[in-house]
């Protein structure tokens, strides 16, 4: 069980349950009267089709990779049947939760087709053929999952109608999620050269991904920053801005190893998630305060 939970990526899970709940903390500062039935219903949709997506990707890679060191091609044949066990289990739940909301007559055609789009994100992500999770566009799509189409599937939920205030926080909040993923590749980057491996990193390689990395996430804030201009309250924003002295150091110590200085990976991975991780916490909470 625990090597199933490793599988399914808890940080991108921890990730997609504050996204989900910031798209309800948006509908509820707009006066939406939270419907909380649907909120964990729609809770589940989500983190069964994220955990769903990451097991499904394992499963459908090369079969003879090794999911665990020094595993038998017995062990790793029994390994891959419960991924896919697992995977079955949880578009099971998906399903379930679905009905379940259309019964209660929660889901909507807005938030219904915004669901579809997130089925069929996680089918084009990890499932062949196209299986982007696989190819170095995976990350693109999964950055778009966690910060564009969950806000607004569980805006949704709750809002009647779509509103401006949504794109004007999804986007930034993409283009950071798009950084910290890429900025995750770079560990990676040898062993993923070495076996064919492909990343975005891969894609992009170094010189152009780590100026890129910095401009996705400098864009990020600066967007942030330009949102009062369009009508969204400052007071919902600066919160946000707290986690710019990490970003910052994110950037800085990705431009050090870019330039030859000691790498400690083991700092750089803590740090990378740590960032948008406490960007979207914040934002999540800002809005669920005021």
């Amino acid at each position: 069980m625990s090597k199933l939970f490793k599988l399914s990526n808890p940080l991108h899970l921890l990730f997609g349950a504050l996204a989900y709940t910031l798209g309800a903390g948006i509908a509820r500062y707009l006066g939406a009267a939270v419907g909380w039935p649907a909120f964990w219903l729609g809770l589940l949709v989500s983190l069964s089709l994220l955990a769903a997506a990451a097991w499904l990707a394992v499963y459908f890679h090369l079969p003879l990779t090794p999911l665990l060191p020094d595993e038998t091609p017995r062990r790793r044949q029994v390994e891959r049947v419960r991924l896919l066990q697992a995977s079955y289990a949880a578009l099971t739940l998906t399903g379930a939760a679905v009905v379940t909301l259309l019964l209660a007559r929660s889901l909507t055609p807005s938030s219904g087709s915004l669901l579809l789009l997130a089925v069929l994100a996680v089918v084009a992500y990890a499932v062949p053929p196209l299986r982007l999770a696989r190819t170095g566009y995976g990350e693109l799509l999964l950055a778009a999952l966690l910060a564009t189409l969950l806000p607004a599937f569980s805006f949704l939920l709750q809002a009647d109608e779509f509103h401006r205030l949504l794109p004007l926080t999804a986007f930034p909040l993409t283009l950071h999620a798009i950084a910290s993923l890429l900025a995750a590749n770079f560990s990676a980057f040898a062993g993923d050269q070495k076996l064919g491996r492909h990343s975005l990193l891969t894609r992009l390689t170094w010189p152009r991904a780590v100026p890129l990395h910095h401009t996705l996430l400098l864009a990020a804030f600066l967007l942030f920053a330009a949102a009062p201009f369009f009508g969204v309250a400052w007071g919902l924003l600066w919160p946000v801005f707290l986690a710019l002295p990490f970003a910052g150091l994110q950037i800085a110590w990705l431009q050090r190893i870019a330039g030859g200085g000691k790498p400690l990976w083991k700092f750089f991975d803590l740090l990378v998630p740590s960032v948008f991780g406490l960007s979207l916490y914040l934002l999540t909470l800002s809005f669920w305060l005021r």
